[in-house]
């Protein structure tokens, strides 16, 4: 009784198997064939299909946190840090900005360029160039307290910050060049057609890439002329690499026509300043900047 159990029970089995196996053969061979391609499908899509890129140019504003500068200049006896420095954009008011643009001197204000190409079908996820040119000044006849040692002399007390003793500026300018992770997120309206409004987020970093202004004790950087010795790496070189930087933003972007749109972020960038010419001498910093950028685009 046992056995012919034994032997039912193990035919049963069988038979079981023998239906299922072109189930299970099936499932095997032809799962491999399809779910690694829809990737490299999906990819080579994005790179052929037409509109994955974009281009953008605006203008923005900043304002700086309080900063310690350090200065040393050896050669002076100078190694001192001016603490809590205040700064401002360039031109220092919305107005002069607005007015600069008006008399078609598009330099003038603090421009921004976004260069993107989107890395899926759906045009929710780009790696982007960016380049703000911002721009920083410390302000005039501020009074900040200054510590170390002035001309060979241990010095601290409080100073005013005047254009002759104290003027330090990353005027043309504080350069953030930065690669970004950018995303986008769909809001309100047709999707990828005119009228859509997106959520747009940004993470990236970057080098600092400033040309320095400054006069100090009456002494004034100078680093040539502009159309020589233009970048990035020597002493006397107009813009030089002078540090790193890294940043977030966050703001809208709603599109005008097919492929116009227009964007209004908020961003905030950590600055590393390190080896900024000075006379006879380097300085270094940290800087913290909150802008906003206003910018027109164009997809391609």
């Amino acid at each position: 009784m046992t056995t012919s159990l034994t032997q039912r029970l193990l035919c049963a089995a069988i038979l079981s198997f023998v239906a299922c196996a072109p189930v299970l053969a099936q499932s095997t061979t032809a799962a491999p064939a399809t779910a690694p391609e829809a990737p490299k499908v999906n990819f080579d899509k994005a790179l052929s299909d037409e509109g994955m890129w974009y281009f953008s140019w605006g203008y923005s504003r900043q304002q700086y946190a309080p900063s310690d500068i350090h200065v040393s200049q050896p050669s002076l006896g100078n190694d001192f840090t001016v603490h809590q420095a205040t700064a401002a954009d360039f031109p220092a008011t919305t107005q002069q900005a607005i007015d600069a643009t008006l008399n078609l001197d598009f330099t003038v204000p603090q421009e921004n360029l976004r260069v993107g190409k989107f890395m899926n079908p759906e045009k929710t996820f780009a790696i982007e160039l960016s380049v703000d040119h911002s721009k920083y000044n410390t302000d005039i006849d501020q009074t900040a307290q200054v510590t170390g040692t002035i001309n060979n002399q241990p010095y601290n007390g409080n100073m005013v910050l005047s254009a002759k003793d104290f003027f330090y500026a990353l005027h043309n300018g504080l350069n953030h060049i930065m690669v970004n992770a950018v995303w986008l997120n769909h809001l309100y309206g047709p999707e990828q057609e005119a009228g859509d409004l997106q959520l747009i987020s940004r993470a990236g970093a970057g080098i600092l890439l400033p040309h320095a202004d400054n006069s100090i004790f009456g002494n004034q950087n100078q680093v040539g002329p502009k159309n020589k010795n233009i970048c990035c790496f020597a002493s006397n070189d107009w813009w030089q690499v002078n540090g790193w930087t890294a940043g977030v933003e966050v703001g809208l972007r709603y599109r005008v026509y097919q492929n116009i749109y227009l964007e209004a972020t908020q961003k905030i960038a950590y600055g590393a300043l390190r080896n900024v010419p000075v006379y006879q001498g380097k300085a270094d910093q940290t800087i913290w900047m909150s802008e906003q950028v206003f910018s027109a685009g164009f997809l391609f």
